[in-house]
């Protein structure tokens, strides 16, 4: 057995463990499903286990196939690391760079600094993970992540990039049938659009700002950007970052003395990939596209 075999069986298994069926693993890896079956199949006779049992929820990990699980999703994490490495050359502007940030930065704010990017790069390929969870930079799950909180690994060349203000916001046509609230008291009478869970920010806000109980939301959603959606929308008063609203004629920001939260902003790439030209002329873009959104001078 050569060891491209043995990485397609557990590409494989690992494709069956990620959607639960053969059917969506072949979708997710691009292969047939028998091919997805026969190489589960090869696995689990290799090892001597059963890996998967039917249940009418599809196809369950066993104990040992989640005991094998992370050591086959560091081995996926290697080999996508493997293929972006060797796109082009270190010295190449060219080739698969892999970013990471929030919802909101990925969506709103980085298409058109990558665009202007590529338009100087035209060889450079951008892979984009709009991904609230900070994905481990040690593992190579990004070459690149924009960050909302200082990086605490070691081994992490980080640039500060200064923070972003968030601050309330609502549509116009909102605020022409509800009217503008004067205090934060007074957005006990309005329709709040807030999260779904508990977190430290809503606690800030509720602790520092007098927010209304997430509870009284009249819109609750995890998602950033359905938040934004709806205040978008009109459905009423929610938090979304200063420069996305200043950007939209429809949005107005209220109570600014009042209410102003403030989001550190980092640019962060692994040590070791700081002198491969790709990486760095996307880091570069990065740190200036983000200063120029906030409105800061480079350094």
């Amino acid at each position: 057995m050569s060891l491209s075999d043995d990485w397609e069986r557990q590409r494989a298994f690992l494709a069956v463990l990620r959607e639960g069926s053969l059917s969506g693993a072949a979708r997710l890896i691009g292969t047939a499903q028998p091919t997805v079956r026969r190489r589960v199949e090869e696995l689990e006779a290799s090892l001597g286990t059963t890996l998967f049992t039917r249940s009418p929820l599809g196809l369950l990990p066993t104990e040992r196939a989640l005991a094998l699980s992370e050591h086959a999703e560091a081995m996926a994490l290697a080999a996508e690391a493997f293929v972006r490495s060797a796109s082009a050359g270190a010295r190449d502007v060219a080739g698969t760079v892999r970013i990471s940030a929030s919802e909101i930065v990925a969506i709103e704010v980085l298409p058109p600094i990558l665009a202007e990017l590529c338009r100087h790069h035209p060889n450079l390929a951008i892979e984009l993970s709009p991904n609230n969870r900070n994905e481990d930079m040690l593992r190579r799950e990004a070459d690149i992540a924009v960050r909302m909180v200082p990086p605490r690994q070691d081994a992490l060349v980080a640039r500060r990039i200064g923070t972003i203000p968030l601050g309330l916001h609502a549509h116009r046509d909102y605020l022409a049938a509800r009217g503008s609230p004067r205090s934060l008291s007074d957005l006990s009478h309005h329709a709040i659009i807030g999260v779904e869970s508990d977190s430290p920010i809503l606690r800030q806000l509720q602790r520092d700002h007098q927010m209304v109980a997430r509870s009284a939301m009249a819109f609750r959603s995890d998602s950033d950007l359905a938040q934004l959606a709806v205040i978008r929308a009109g459905l009423g008063i929610g938090i979304c970052q200063v420069p996305i609203g200043a950007r939209d004629p429809n949005l107005v920001r209220l109570l600014p003395d009042a209410m102003t939260l403030d989001l550190e902003t980092w640019v962060v790439c692994h040590e070791d990939q700081r002198g491969v030209a790709r990486v760095r002329a996307v880091f570069d873009a990065l740190v200036a596209g983000l200063q120029d959104y906030i409105g800061r001078p480079p350094a």
